[in-house]
């Protein structure tokens, strides 16, 4: 394969003190919390949230539930054409990556890298090519090799030097479950992740993020409301401790109560057959504020810029590659 790919990766601190930066997708969930006039008090009410909600569930030798909190870091990911665009870096992926501050003993504690995950080309799959695919015929598809080259992108970087510099696991990245399918409640049951469900069919979500080599499992954690969507390789009992998947948890589950409390804060606990519903009326709002119309508006905008300024013009570079890409 002649054409290679080299990824470069920042790293910034998300704290109260966090301001998005220019190049930072604006679409993105924790970008979104940063702005406007409750940007302070929208951190820090999601960072109180954070730790509490891990404290709960790292209730061992923690008497007064105060004894870790959770520091956060955005991880912005840059990939090269070399040889191509003058060396000229393109933004690709911002994810996040956990850490744990033990304040009993003293120690920082490495967590998962993944949880959010934002990408300027899934924003173009989703809100350009799929868009235009079906505005034009009766009722749901997806184009042919829709989502392959985002997912060799992604394995590429997964299985980069420059990912195995940063983080010594593979990613993890927890989303909401799907509300066009029905979940089932399962007898296994784990002690942090909670209760498993399964579905029947894959969510298009599910099978998008199967391109990119990682497999799903759903788990309702302790004291949650509904399932979390967990996507991984490898092994996700096995491989992670309790406290590198309670930061996941803490974060995400947090997140996903701001983001979609119609699912993730509804005021009843999801049942043995359970379909979620951003149409439900019986749940609590967060004293968070968060625009999820301007979201979505932003979001096809966002695709538009990847379309002009990546996919057009490497166009030709990228499809040979990813034609020719195997691992």
């Amino acid at each position: 394969m002649s054409q290679e790919f080299t990824f470069a990766i920042n790293s910034i601190r998300f704290d109260e003190d966090y301001h998005p930066s220019e190049n930072t997708r604006i679409t993105t969930n924790f970008a979104n919390l940063a702005r406007g006039k409750s940007r302070e008090e929208n951190l820090r009410n999601t960072f109180r949230m954070i730790d509490d909600r891990f404290n709960a569930l790292a209730h061992w030798d923690n008497p007064e539930g105060n004894r870790y909190a959770v520091k956060l870091e955005i991880i912005s990911v840059a990939m090269n054409l070399e040889g191509e665009g003058g060396g000229n870096a393109l933004p690709l992926i911002e994810i996040l990556k956990t850490n744990i501050v033990d304040r009993k003993t003293g120690k920082r504690i490495e967590g998962i890298a993944g949880n959010n995950f934002s990408s300027y080309v899934r924003d173009y799959d989703f809100s350009v090519v799929l868009r235009e695919h079906n505005k034009e015929q009766p009722g749901f598809s997806t184009p042919d090799n829709f989502g392959d080259l985002h997912g060799n992108l992604f394995k590429c970087f997964v299985n980069s030097s420059a990912y195995w510099d940063n983080f010594t696991k593979p990613p993890v990245i927890c989303l909401s479950v799907s509300s066009s399918k029905t979940y089932h409640r399962t007898v296994n049951q784990h002690p942090v992740l909670g209760v498993e469900y399964q579905q029947n069919e894959y969510s298009l979500t599910d099978e998008y993020f199967a391109k990119m080599g990682l497999k799903v499992r759903y788990f309702m954690p302790p004291n949650s409301v509904a399932p979390l969507a967990f996507y991984f390789t490898g092994d996700l009992l096995a491989d992670y401790t309790n406290l590198e998947l309670i930061s996941t948890i803490s974060t995400m589950d947090t997140f996903q109560k701001i983001y979609r409390p119609e699912i993730y804060n509804a005021n009843s606990p999801a049942g043995k057959s359970y379909q979620p519903s951003l149409t439900h009326h019986d749940f609590s709002l967060t004293r968070i504020d968060y625009d999820r119309e301007e979201r979505s508006r932003l979001a096809v905008e966002q695709g538009r810029f990847v379309e002009e300024q990546f996919i057009k013009p490497y166009q030709t570079i990228l499809e040979k590659w990813s034609a020719g890409y195997a691992l």
